[in-house]
């Protein structure tokens, strides 16, 4: 096991603030000098890491996707039955929306600001999602293979579906502040869930 050095772990605290600071500010609205300033470094020191803004915009993007697989991704793959795996991707992303990240979940924000505006950001951004539903397509389709899910189920609309629920949790937790936003969601997937099993 190799020991981090001292310009790993530099430029992985900077990664980590600017990861958190981005759910909140997007990426557009984090600057170099608010980023600098909150972690004590000065302007030139943080250029030392990443030699530009769109540079560190990228990188935040690969750090907020290792920090999604560890969180919602690798979890969901341990669970073994189909049902219960698609119930952990589904509690681990409100937990990462909800909990994990300061402003909500940082691909939301970003897809927002990006989604028109060509460029090395959008198209990660893209490259992320389109692996994102195919990973939920592909959770569905395991269940309609274990005999869970109705054998007809269209399991791209079943990921557009579930990407939907995701989203409007997130909008309702963190624009609209519901203090009901998680069960709503919950009561929301249940039916999913429900109009997927096999009958």
């Amino acid at each position: 096991m190799t020991t981090a050095t001292k310009g790993e772990r530099t430029r992985e605290t900077i990664l980590e603030e600017a990861l958190q600071l981005a759910s909140v500010v997007g990426l557009e609205g984090l600057t170099i000098g608010t980023l600098a300033s909150r972690l004590g470094l000065s302007k030139s020191g943080l250029y030392a890491h990443f030699k530009s803004k769109d540079a560190l915009q990228l990188a935040i993007l690969e750090h907020g996707a290792n920090h999604f697989v560890n969180t919602v991704v690798n979890p969901a793959l341990g669970a073994g039955d189909p049902l219960a795996s698609l119930q952990t991707i589904f509690t681990s992303w409100l937990d990462w929306s909800g909990q994990k990240m300061a402003g909500g979940c940082l691909f939301v924000t970003a897809i927002v600001e990006y989604d028109d505006r060509p460029g090395a950001v959008r198209d990660l951004l893209v490259a992320f999602h389109r692996r994102w539903i195919d990973f939920l397509a592909g959770a569905a389709k395991r269940a309609t293979s274990s005999g869970r899910f109705r054998a007809d189920l269209d399991a791209t609309q079943f990921a557009h579906d579930f990407q939907s629920i995701l989203l409007g949790f997130n909008q309702a937790r963190r624009l609209l502040r519901d203090p009901d936003a998680e069960n709503r969601a919950h009561r929301a997937f249940a039916r999913l869930l429900a109009d997927a099993a096999s009958r």
